[in-house]
């Protein structure tokens, strides 16, 4: 497929995004009253989710665009020690299960990402922190897959093309971040 031809289908994705405009901006003030509250944000996904996992994480403690206090925010993708150690003894099914028990707690919000939305990992550590008493979003493509009936809150990114959903959610977490700079800015 030719460049143009990509950059047409992400296009059409993009002006497809109004649609989510209340629903990121409610997730925008659900992450300052967390943090505002003392919680904490925690990422999670698998493969290019994992590094958004990461990279958005990173946005939220060092800083995005403004000089600010470190927000906190942790990706679960980061530790190998934990993911090899529990998917060697356990299983890559609920390798992101176990962190949740170990560091969320009731007045935090869990982000899991899934182009699908049936990644089984994400799924049963979204269950888990729910069980907890923690607010969960899931950040999916077009259908939602199994996480859109789990999930507290969802994103669907207007696509069924893993680049293009991918391409939403960072073009989502780059808002939050700069909402973020501007709402915790005298936090």
């Amino acid at each position: 497929m030719s460049f143009m031809n990509a950059l047409q289908r992400h296009n059409d994705t993009f002006s497809q995004l109004p649609a989510l405009q209340s629903d990121v901006e409610t997730l925008a003030d659900q992450i300052a009253e967390t943090l505002t509250a003392g919680g904490k944000i925690l990422f999670m996904g698998n493969g290019g989710s994992a590094a958004d996992s990461q990279h958005l994480a990173a946005e939220f403690v060092i800083r995005y665009k403004a000089e600010r206090r470190a927000l906190p925010a942790l990706a679960l993708t980061v530790d190998t020690s934990i993911l090899t150690a529990h998917s060697n003894d356990y299983s890559f099914d609920t390798v992101f299960t176990r962190q949740i028990e170990a560091l969320c707690q009731p007045r935090d919000l869990v982000i899991g990402l899934s182009t699908s939305g049936n990644s089984k990992n994400v799924i049963h550590a979204m269950e888990a922190a729910q069980a907890i008493g923690a607010t969960c979003w899931a950040w999916t493509g077009a259908s939602g897959g199994k996480l859109k009936s789990i999930a507290d809150n969802i994103l669907c990114a207007p696509s069924d093309e893993t680049a293009r959903i991918q391409e939403v959610h960072i073009f989502i977490g780059h808002w939050l971040c700069e909402e973020m700079d501007r709402l915790m800015s005298d936090w």
